[in-house]
């Protein structure tokens, strides 16, 4: 990371404006629109800047949600659909002109790749890039079984999908560039501070162990990590409908220029299209980050490199002789939905989380809605506010078994191809 400076912990009473509870990319993004349109904005970070999903995630920029505009439409309607998918692609259009805007070094490349390991998945490859040629964004490329092999080095494939918008960074660079940009904007980062009490009111006071901050508005930012440390505020109102989940991720040894290319030759990021997906992209080192999994109720496997690296040599098998030099897990939140879950506890606290996997592009876009409706122009935000969320089935003691045999199911069906 670019940044190793620590920030103070809370002490004492502070006033202001609002206060942001999380220093990930929801938070941050929020607290940097708030600043920038003049408000005086406190961020409370349990750990340190991007110690969550934001700074240990796959660092790919994907379009869209978790669920496509489709399923959107089908269970929600025409009109929702249709603010949804007018703003899809905005997140990654965020992140790109923060980078520019702000100068932060994230080692930003273009082009994400969705890779299908079957016909049925080509096929509907085909129909996604159709669906998204009707909200307008056209710059997505069909590559057959021949010409996916100028942009990934593997036989596993039928085909793949180019998105010429995408692409890929460092994460916690990012985010650490973003919450410079929000200090030099006059906002104030307390780290090792997390949120311990919420008192709702005018102002509400957002406590710490080591003290409090009164502010006329709160944003709770927290996502899978809100209320996971001692003494930390849960919000139960948060808890009912949405699952941690953990995800994992190996990085190799670096590699030589010829064998990095010979993997990714145009250094794009790839996903591939099973519903247990695998993801992977080089480094600026030219290590590559594979990651791949899903562990239901946020807990780590007993070794990740044993759960990833066989997935790494099914896609590159001539990997086998490279060293793994880092391995680390992540937990992100899901929806039953897999919908974003945006809100307002009352007239003050708005909250926004549950990206299901989405987060990098999603919460960005969050950002720039909160900072919407805090001043006053609550359409856009009440777009996905007005979307019902269900918790899972069974409660929290059976939503894990139960989220854990349906993906068993479909990873069966990605397996033979149904």
């Amino acid at each position: 990371m670019n940044d190793r400076r620590e920030r103070a912990r809370l002490d004492g009473t502070v006033s202001a404006d609002v206060c942001v509870i999380g220093a990930g990319f929801t938070g941050i993004s929020a607290a940097l629109h708030l600043a920038e349109q003049g408000h005086r904005v406190v961020v409370l970070e349990a750990v340190r800047i991007g110690f969550g999903a934001s700074g240990r995630n796959g660092g790919q920029i994907v379009n869209s949600y978790s669920r496509d505009m489709d399923v959107i439409e089908a269970h929600y309607g025409a009109e929702t659909a249709r603010a949804l998918g007018n703003m899809a692609f905005e997140g990654n259009r965020i992140i790109r002109e923060r980078v520019a805007q702000y100068a932060i070094d994230c080692d930003l490349k273009d082009g994400n790749l969705f890779a299908a390991c079957n016909e049925r998945q080509f096929r509907a490859l085909r129909e996604h890039q159709q669906l998204w040629a009707r909200y307008g964004h056209d710059r997505l490329e069909l590559l057959g079984p021949d010409e996916y092999r100028r942009e990934i080095g593997s036989n596993r494939y039928r085909g793949a999908l180019l998105d010429h918008s995408g692409g890929h960074l460092h994460p916690l660079n990012l985010v650490q560039g973003q919450a410079r940009a929000l200090e030099s904007l006059g906002g104030r980062i307390f780290e090792h501070s997390p949120m311990s009490e919420l008192l709702h009111g005018q102002p509400a006071v957002v406590r710490t162990p080591g003290g409090e901050v009164h502010a006329e508005r709160v944003v709770i930012a927290g996502n899978a990590y809100l209320g996971q440390g001692p003494g930390q505020h849960s919000v139960p109102e948060l808890l009912q409908r949405s699952m941690p989940c953990s995800t994992q991720m190996i990085a190799t040894e670096p590699l030589d220029e010829a064998r990095a290319r010979a993997l990714l030759p145009t250094d794009r990021c790839v996903e591939d299209c099973n519903y247990l997906l695998d993801y992977y992209r080089l480094s600026r080192e030219r290590r590559l980050i594979y990651g791949g999994g899903v562990s239901y109720g946020g807990h780590d496997p007993a070794s990740i490199e044993a759960v990833i690296r066989p997935k790494l040599l099914e896609t590159f098998p001539e990997l086998s002789d490279v060293r793994i030099d880092h391995a680390w897990s992540g937990a992100f939140l899901m929806t039953l939905n897999r919908l974003p879950q945006f809100g307002r506890l009352n007239d003050n606290v708005y909250y926004a989380q549950g990206y299901s996997g989405h987060g990098v592009t999603c919460a960005h876009l969050a950002g720039r809605l909160i900072g919407e409706v805090i001043r006053g122009e609550s359409q856009r935000f009440d777009a996905f506010a007005g979307i019902p969320h269900l918790p899972f089935p069974g409660g929290r003691r059976f939503a894990v078994p139960l989220s854990a045999l349906g993906a068993w199911y479909y990873a069966l069906r990605d397996r033979l191809g149904i």
